[in-house]
């Protein structure tokens, strides 16, 4: 069995296709022995991929703009979609069912800026009329940092992946009022990337053939199902198991894992208007400037 070696730049239920490659046995089941980590400051998904350290990653295709902006030819490449929507979620002091945008003005947000979060962010509020300077935007940090503060009181609402918003929840500390997903709508958000040499590779193509049906699982199983599994496999301790499954279901019901796992031009095009709109990028940078077709 050949070891392949997976790293994410962010843990979180919303990768969970690519957590059931593992978790339901895929990668396994293609001759493949999987090791799967998150990165560090000291070890980043650019640098181990490039030093051959990982063999695949989830990133965003977003990441390939700085270099391109400098216009550099990239050997990084995203070949498959992991999300085509935004994962994030506000939650709110109360329950508000009648929810509306608007509401934001003037209030206190714990917001997410690490660069993708918060430009869709900055986006979910233009579609509404707002402009980030209405909020009270709050930097307390990384997630974890900012889960910290709002349990201890700061902010009225909170911008996080889940399970974190699901998992207040439960714990009665606040109340999911709003997906950022429904806000910006299909863009091309989260994917996976590799070197284009290991693309060509026969494990490229065996890991591609268990994300198909690792990713057809997640789309198609009963919440609880899912949950359970990423649930055995080590992935969320200290996380109930009902809260992972209400976290599946959220991302099922919001359409983030389409069935294509190819990353579409248009909502490439649409990653595009968000970073323009937030200035992060002075041009439209042509899609396969980043993007390559999945491994066959």
């Amino acid at each position: 069995m050949s070891r392949i070696q997976l790293m994410s730049l962010r843990h979180s239920a919303f990768y969970a296709p690519l957590l059931m490659t593992v978790a339901g046995g895929y990668l396994h089941a293609e001759g493949l022995d999987p090791v799967y980590e998150t990165a560090t400051p000291e070890r980043p998904v650019a640098g181990s991929l490039a030093s051959g350290h990982c063999h695949v990653a989830q990133s965003a295709v977003a990441t390939s703009f700085a270099a391109l902006e400098r216009g550099e030819t990239i050997d990084i490449v995203h070949f498959a979609q992991i999300n085509e929507r935004d994962g994030f979620f506000l939650l709110g002091r109360e329950p508000e069912p009648d929810f509306e945008w608007t509401r934001l003005r003037g209030r206190q947000v714990l917001v997410d800026h690490f660069f993708q979060p918060l430009a869709m962010f900055r986006y979910a509020l233009h579609v509404h009329g707002l402009g980030f300077d209405s909020i009270r935007a709050v930097n307390a940090g990384d997630p974890d940092a900012m889960e910290r503060a709002f349990r201890a009181g700061d902010g009225d609402y909170v911008h996080l992946q889940g399970p974190a918003p699901q998992q207040l929840q439960h714990e009665g500390l606040g109340c999911v009022v709003a997906a950022v997903g429904d806000a910006v709508g299909p863009v091309a958000f989260s994917s996976l990337c590799a070197r284009r040499e290991w693309l060509a590779t026969d494990m490229a193509r065996a890991f591609m053939r268990a994300y198909r049906r690792a990713r057809a699982h997640v789309i198609d199983a009963p919440p609880g199902e899912i949950a359970a599994l990423l649930a055995e496999a080590g992935f969320f301790p200290g996380v109930e198991r009902i809260v992972l499954a209400h976290t599946v279901r959220a991302y099922q019901h919001l359409g983030c894992w389409s069935p294509e796992p190819a990353i579409s031009p248009a909502a490439y095009e649409h990653l595009l208007d968000v970073f323009m709109f937030s200035g992060l990028i002075t041009r439209r940078h042509p899609y396969g400037a980043a993007i390559v077709s999945p491994p066959e």
